[in-house]
């Protein structure tokens, strides 16, 4: 028998979609000179389907820099769920898995994350335009930590969403600097997440 897809799993199924179409075009052209004519061409739909979704190009970049902070901090919620302690050999586990979804995702992903940043920083109507779709991703990414956390039995000893501005704030400095300057930053890093995090 033919499995019927439900509706919510359908838009689900497309929102995944634009998403992928989306990171592979904004990583070829640049968040500015990217269109979403150009990613519904990719994704195979109508720029229509992209707004059912995203009401713009900067809440769809702001949805796909979402997926890639959940997809890391549930590579360091996984090591962290089979430990009791941190040491030595789960922090490069933990830096290992980051460095290769660094290393899958390109340095190109991460230099997007300053384009995007300096866009808003150089457009002040569309920083404001996103300010409260930037604030939902951080409470989202937060209750996510916080989630992550629990299921592992572990504390943060800062707010959740403290910790998540730092995420996003660290995340793909740590990917190009380690690539620019030929430094593995990322140990160092999971150090400092580490330390705000008490375990069982």
């Amino acid at each position: 028998m033919v499995e019927r897809w439900t509706l919510e799993r359908r838009l689900e199924r497309t929102r995944s979609l634009l998403l992928d179409a989306a990171e592979a075009v904004f990583a070829e052209k640049g968040f500015t000179a990217a269109t979403l004519d150009d990613i519904a061409h990719t994704a195979g739909y109508t720029k229509g389907a992209i707004y059912k979704h995203f009401a713009t190009k900067e809440d769809l970049f702001l949805a796909l820099s979402d997926r890639y902070l959940r997809r890391y901090f549930d590579t360091f919620a996984e090591v962290l769920s089979s430990v009791s302690e941190v040491g030595a050999r789960e922090l490069d586990a933990i830096a290992q898995r980051w460095r290769q979804l660094g290393h899958d995702r390109g340095t190109d992903h991460a230099a997007l994350g300053y384009e995007f940043t300096l866009y808003l920083l150089r457009n002040p109507e569309a920083r404001e335009r996103v300010a409260a779709k930037r604030a939902e991703v951080v409470e989202s990414l937060g209750r996510f930590i916080a989630e992550g956390l629990d299921r592992v039995g572990g504390t943060l000893l800062i707010p959740p969403l403290t910790f998540a501005h730092m995420l996003i704030a660290t995340s793909d400095s740590v990917v190009l600097g380690s690539q620019l300057d030929d430094v593995d930053l990322y140990r160092p890093i999971i150090e400092m997440y580490v330390s705000v995090i008490k375990l069982p």
